[in-house]
């Protein structure tokens, strides 16, 4: 990373106790591949990951748009590309369609429990199998159990792993790796069984985060970026209503 700077961010704040100081040492990355779209370039903007108080920033941060990788806090800040939209869903107002109707009702015999973040080898064999399928080829389907903790675990952030199993506490089939905040749930990844497309397994988690967060009068669930015409990014549209931020606002999206 490059260009440190010390800066005063602004952005919506919300009713939250924020930490001792409002000043934030931020990064510009330098450019780097684009992990969306192959010809491109990228540059990130990046919260200091040294800095303390970074658990404390971090449900500010979702309320600025950024997203939770590892323990790194970033947002894409690319040079006149603004392909990235972060979105979110509020949850009590969310009423699920006529597709993610028929998505629960394929998967009433799943059963869904939130559990700590702490890896075992039934979900690294499954984030394996679902990288091998899903990312071939990507840099990412050499993962191992470090990698599994590094990216999706970290170090200091209060994440669930939320699982989706056959009846019966029977065979692991999806995981989806969630952030808690007080006021909120992130959507940070979700892996699954490469071999059950039929069920619809990434859909059928966000619906259970839905379910998780409206449970625990928590009001929003984030989903990270949308990007318009992207075959792995535009389904987050179908979740309605959904809220995108402007830079410096949340609205009501409107690319339907």
């Amino acid at each position: 990373m490059r260009n440190t700077r010390t800066r005063r961010y602004a952005g919506p704040m919300g009713t939250q106790p924020q930490p001792d100081s409002d000043d934030l040492r931020l990064f510009h990355t330098g450019e780097h591949a684009c992990g969306y779209w192959p010809e491109r370039t990228a540059r990130d903007l990046v919260l200091d990951p040294r800095d303390p108080r970074l658990r404390d920033w971090y449900p500010h941060a979702l309320g600025w748009g950024f997203r939770r990788s590892g323990d790194i806090v970033y947002r894409p800040h690319c040079s006149g590309c603004r392909a990235c939209v972060a979105v979110r869903i509020p949850v009590d107002r969310f009423v699920p369609d006529r597709s993610q109707r028929r998505c629960l009702a394929r998967n009433a015999d799943l059963e869904t429990r939130v559990c700590p973040a702490e890896r075992n080898e039934e979900q690294l064999d499954l984030y394996k199998r679902y990288l091998a399928s899903r990312h071939s080829g990507g840099g990412m389907d050499g993962h191992g159990a470090l990698e599994f903790d590094q990216f999706l675990i970290g170090s200091w952030s209060d994440n669930r792993f939320l699982e989706l199993r056959e009846s019966g506490h029977g065979r692991l089939l999806a995981v989806a790796v969630t952030d808690v905040i007080d006021q909120a749930l992130s959507a940070v990844y979700t892996f699954y069984d490469p071999d059950q497309a039929e069920r619809g397994l990434g859909t059928l988690a966000i619906l259970r985060q839905i379910e998780w967060a409206r449970r625990e009068r928590r009001g929003h669930l984030y989903l990270g970026y949308w990007i318009a015409g992207h075959p792995k990014m535009d389904y987050k549209r179908r979740y309605r209503p959904l809220e995108a931020f402007d830079g410096r606002d949340w609205r009501v999206f409107t690319h339907l």
